[in-house]
């Protein structure tokens, strides 16, 4: 069993970040006021296998970051996204294809595109 407010904030603090950090809370379609997830987030539930408990759509949006939920047979937890920086070099490409899950700079040295 694990508090999800608990565990909003560890996972944070892991980060470098607090609550105070977060812009708004809620879905990709509606935001919760930050009182109300507080109030609601202080509660425990089983983050172990099972069945999920907390809804798989719930995120925390900062400025460069994000929360969202992940689960894996029942097993579940927040992930911490980072919006990425763009990159200094740039990639000359042909194709945005690839074969058997490979990666765009590899696809560019394969002639069957």
């Amino acid at each position: 069993m694990i508090n999800l407010l608990k565990e909003t904030k560890e996972i944070l603090k892991k980060n470098n970040y607090t609550l105070d950090d977060v812009e708004w809370f809620g879905t990709s379609l509606h935001y919760i006021d930050k009182e109300e997830f507080i109030k609601l987030a202080d509660r425990k539930y089983d983050n172990g296998y099972g069945s999920q408990e907390v809804a798989e759509n719930l995120i925390l949006v900062g400025k460069d970051f994000w929360l969202e939920r992940h689960e894996y047979d029942g097993s579940e937890w927040w992930e911490l996204k980072k919006m990425p920086k763009k990159p200094t070099e740039k990639l000359e490409v042909h194709t945005l294809f690839t074969e058997y899950d490979d990666t765009l700079e590899n696809a560019q040295n394969n002639d069957t595109f």
